[in-house]
């Protein structure tokens, strides 16, 4: 028994998992979910056309550093309660015996619902791109190139989200040992496209103008306020930077947890912090014309702005397009090692509510495969309902937008349960692990818990104007909904037995 398994039992939970993940293993997993291309890319053009290179280039460097602070008062109570419930585990105890239980369901539910939308994130921007490979492997959008219609587009959503759902069905070695290919896919794929990008493009933009150049679009955007702009710049930024908590899902399956999953959080932002910058760099260095990007008529039909860079850039030094596919299909691969890295998290905070009886159904949900020991149950539910969200697309425009909106508000909303619970929580009540904060908790906590306050309010924010029904943000009728369903179901039910996280074992007695 190491000691994560030790403090597991202490915390009132047997060992059912397989404890078999090392640390290169979870560190590949929680990189995976965070990915390198997923969050920029999809969000790269619109966050561009807002304001310009500058504010999207800096905007980055902004926001990875506050996330430092958010990742480093996670990583501290990681280390103290290496659970699977993580998140909403950590609420519960952190806030104590009176708000616990309220503050654990709160956070269960955002981190659920930001997990499911998570997965339609990846699933409708992995389709997205596998149109522009379709579109530029058949002769363009000039060249009568076939531009898969939104019938098809929702067919390729779903099947990459069952995809996922099946692959999650096997045992957890096989995800593991994708998600190693896929940090390698990732790294390699990104030093690549980092590299070759200029080296290819006939010219680049000079340091100036991707620095420094200030550009508003409201004649495309409707935004004319430079302040407003430049916070919705921020945007791809503040999408891209998330999910380095799926190292505290696999807790209870990590080696030497109580250790590893801070270092898997940290190891994760520091990778992509320092890749994701060097990533918008290579593509805004790259942009032939800039109000080309954004034209219908152009090869990637005005879709897909990183498409069109990397079109532009091949396309004018070999005449081909050849290239750019080949690219474009290293960016699909991390869509999809992303979208299979957020169903193996989705699947286990599942799977921990509802050992918690904290689901309707719990006993279907909490059910483990009998042969691979994964909640293969609960990985199915998660990918019926990511299904369902991507419903819409079929007749609404604007479908990414809210699901983008609601995984972030969901999944970084959550982040905030705990890390205010830690903020106000006597010192003396908090067993500290080995990553310990010491003084410095106090203030850390307070900046990470403000930054989450920000970034979940500034996704509720209108994306463009005038606002219309295909150009309004669908995320605060769809969370109003949702979370006040939740917390009427508190009020009228839950409260009277949710109790938050359930003991399954004795350490008194050894009973189970």
């Amino acid at each position: 028994m190491d000691s994560a398994e030790k403090r597991l039992n202490e915390l009132g939970y047997k060992q059912e998992l397989r404890r078999e993940m090392t640390l290169f293993k979870t560190l590949a997993i929680s990189f995976s979910t965070m990915t390198l291309f997923t969050g920029i890319t999809p969000l790269y053009g619109s966050s561009l056309q807002y304001a310009g290179p500058a504010t999207l280039v800096w905007g980055w460097i902004v926001v990875s550093f506050f996330t430092w602070f958010v990742g480093i008062a996670m990583a501290e109570i990681c280390s103290s309660f290496p659970t699977t419930g993580s998140l909403y585990f950590w609420a519960a105890h952190l806030a104590g015996p009176k708000w616990g239980p309220f503050s654990s369901w709160c956070c269960a539910w955002l981190e659920t619902i930001g997990l499911i939308a998570g997965i339609g994130t990846q699933a409708y921007a992995g389709s997205q791109t596998l149109q522009s490979i379709i579109l530029l492997s058949t002769g363009t959008n000039k060249g009568g190139g076939y531009f898969a219609p939104k019938w098809l587009f929702l067919c390729m959503y779903i099947g990459l989200t069952v995809i996922w759902a099946a692959l999650n069905t096997f045992a957890l070695e096989v995800i593991a040992l994708i998600d190693i290919v896929s940090i390698w896919w990732q790294v390699i794929g990104g030093i690549v496209i980092v590299i070759m990008l200029p080296l290819v493009a006939l010219t680049t933009k000079s340091a100036s103008f991707v620095f420094t150049h200030l550009e508003l679009a409201p004649e495309s955007t409707g935004v004319s306020s430079k302040p407003y702009a430049v916070i919705l710049s921020f945007l791809v930024s503040q999408y891209s930077l998330y999910g380095y908590d799926a190292a505290a899902h696999l807790t209870e399956e990590t080696k030497g947890a109580d250790k590893n999953g801070p270092i898997a959080i940290l190891g994760s932002i520091g990778i992509i912090t320092v890749f994701g910058w060097a990533y918008i760099l290579a593509l805004t260095f790259s942009i032939q014309d800039f109000g080309y990007l954004y034209d219908p008529n152009n090869e990637t039909a005005g879709a897909f702005v990183p498409a069109q860079i990397l079109y532009d850039a091949f396309h004018g030094r070999y005449h081909n397009s050849a290239g750019a596919i080949i690219l474009l299909f290293v960016i699909w691969g991390s869509f999809f090692f992303g979208g299979l890295s957020i169903t193996t998290s989705a699947a286990r905070v599942v799977y921990a509510l509802s050992r918690d009886k904290g689901v309707p159904f719990s006993h279907l949900w909490r059910q483990l495969h009998p042969k691979y020991k994964v909640p293969s149950n609960a990985v199915w539910l998660c990918a019926a309902i990511c299904i369902l969200l991507g419903l819409p697309i079929l007749k609404v425009n604007v479908v990414f937008t809210a699901i983008t909106s609601i995984c972030t508000i969901g999944w970084v909303g959550g982040y905030a349960v705990p890390i205010f619970a830690r903020l106000v929580m006597s010192e003396k009540n908090f067993k500290p692990g080995p990553f310990y904060l010491g003084k410095a908790r106090r203030p850390v906590c307070l900046v990470a818990f403000l930054w989450i306050c920000y970034t979940c309010s500034v996704f509720l924010l209108p994306t463009l104007y005038p606002i219309t029904w295909d150009t309004f943000n669908y995320a605060p009728v769809a969370l109003g909904v949702g979370l006040g369903l939740i917390m009427l179901w508190w009020l009228l039910d839950a409260r009277k037995w949710f109790t938050g996280p359930v003991r399954n074992i004795d350490i008194q007695n050894g009973k189970v």
